[in-house]
């Protein structure tokens, strides 16, 4: 008798799983596009996170327009085909601070595909930060992507 009260549980579990394995893909419609092709392999997801100023003074650290002139100098030329920001907050408790520092961050998200020449890009970045602003450091979270535009 139990069983039977587990068979329609069983069922939608099992067409709920059938259902997720089998979504087709949708196809890319840029075709014969190298920097944006319809399916990547060998790509990896990186996220560098820049401390802008501390939370609640606007007036301390990098601004809005600072923040702009260094994607532009530094990040795009490096990037052009592609790249994300979102503002967010942080928290850094730097070595011998007893409280962290609440920030006013971006995160920036870079898809490429995982090359030597690649990963020394996002190092010049991330060096570029912290020669302008005197940071300590920039956090940097790289995983692999599957790529499809």
């Amino acid at each position: 008798m139990r069983y039977l009260r587990l068979a329609p549980v069983l069922l939608v579990l099992g067409l709920v799983s059938g259902c997720a394995a089998t979504a087709p893909a949708v196809p890319s419609t840029l075709h014969g596009d190298a920097a944006h092709p319809g399916q990547a392999q060998g790509w990896v997801e990186t996220k560098l996170y820049f401390g802008l100023g501390l939370a609640g003074d606007a007036s301390n650290g990098v601004g809005e327009q600072g923040w702009r002139a260094f994607l532009d100098a530094e990040v795009t030329p490096r990037f052009p085909d592609g790249l994300s920001v979102v503002d967010v907050y942080g928290q850094w408790q730097g070595k011998g601070q007893t409280a962290p520092e609440r920030l006013r961050s971006k995160l920036l998200l870079i898809d490429y595909p995982d090359t030597a020449a690649n990963r020394d890009k996002v190092e010049a970045i991330r060096a570029a930060w912290k020669k302008r602003t005197g940071d300590q450091s920039v956090l940097r979270v790289t995983q692999p992507a599957e790529v499809s535009f």
